[in-house]
């Protein structure tokens, strides 16, 4: 099998040149190039990734990372990412990195080993490995991130206002009634957890509530949920906003096996508005994303950098909308005791 010392041997020059023609071929001059490419071809030299085309360089494929890939919220940004990646002409690469910082510097070394074109990120930290890609001069990397927005990244971003979605169920509960509010959050090290809380704790502060409002860290499962139910129940609150459905469906657990009943005598509102939501029982109101636009927009911005439209700094806010269904209802007088 030829190796890139044959290629350079060929075509008379070092194997730095034959390297920057196949990743960066428009730094090197036209002769150059055009004879690394002929001695590319007379050899059969295939790249390091099989699928690129040696008039393109485009492996045609984008990566995909997801924190936690049994979370369905992920599902529907996935499905969308893909239909606007294959409408773009790529395909698209998922990667579970369950939240190990190992995994996603592993799947990171796929955009730099060009195996992919570009990388969309729905978790909350850029790989380790790729930062100091983002201080190099010239065109930014195609880096794009998803769902978890914090500015100190750098790249751009997909998101909705999480801080104001969680105001408006705050508000919703509050406008039933409910004063002694319980939250169960994720954990802190997601900005979409502090963005979310932030947003809690302004509404009942504004209420007058700030002291009433309990608050429980779970893992955005629905066991942990349940047993942060269990504890909240035990300080008699009269509702419960979850910062997912699929904690949501915890807490309604939870509620049942206490012999309440959700929502006469406890409230329960979650975040996502997932496919079945609607299917709980009782039907779960929440804040709904907008998924599938999620993953078409990230993939739409990744296109923008990989065309040399350049957008460090673009973000975008989608819209979020509070689904009322019929878990939430009028607070009952004395709590859920």
């Amino acid at each position: 099998m030829p190796t890139i010392i044959d290629v350079a041997a060929r075509a008379g020059v070092s194997t730095a040149t034959v390297s920057r023609v196949l990743s960066r071929p428009e730094r090197v001059s036209e002769p150059t190039r055009r004879r690394v490419l002929e001695a590319v071809r007379a050899l059969d030299y295939v790249p390091n990734v099989a699928a690129r085309t040696l008039r393109t360089l485009r492996a045609a494929k984008i990566l995909l990372t997801v924190p936690d890939i049994s979370n369905p919220f992920f599902a529907s940004v996935i499905r969308g990412a893909e239909e606007a990646a294959r409408d773009a002409g790529y395909a698209v690469v998922v990667g579970d990195t369950r939240h190990d910082p190992e995994v996603e510097d592993q799947y990171a070394g796929m955009l730099s080993r060009r195996e992919v074109d570009g990388l969309i990120f729905l978790g909350h930290r850029l790989p380790a490995s790729l930062a100091p890609l983002l201080g190099q001069p010239g065109a930014p990397p195609p880096i794009v991130n998803g769902c978890e927005y914090s500015p100190d990244l750098g790249v751009p971003s997909v998101h909705i206002d999480n801080a104001a979605a969680s105001c408006d169920a705050m508000e919703h509960l509050i406008a039933l009634g409910h004063r002694d509010i319980g939250v169960i959050s994720g954990p802190a090290i997601s900005p979409i957890s502090r963005d979310r809380l932030a947003g809690a704790r302004a509404v009942a502060q504004a209420h007058g509530l700030g002291e009433r409002l309990l608050v429980r860290v779970a893992d955005y499962s629905a066991p942990s949920a349940c047993e942060a139910t269990r504890e909240l129940l035990s300080r008699r609150v009269t509702a419960i906003f979850c910062f997912s459905d699929e904690m949501a469906l915890g807490a309604i657990s939870a509620v049942g096996r206490a012999g309440l009943h959700c929502p006469r005598d406890v409230s329960v509102i979650g975040f996502d508005d997932l496919p079945f939501a609607r299917f709980f029982e009782p039907p779960l109101t929440t804040i709904a994303q907008p998924q599938a636009m999620i993953g078409r927009r990230t993939v739409a911005l990744l296109v923008d950098l990989l065309q040399g439209i350049h957008c460090p700094d673009r973000q975008e806010t989608l819209r979020h909308d509070l689904i009322v269904r019929a878990s939430t209802g009028p607070a009952r007088s004395g709590g859920a005791g």
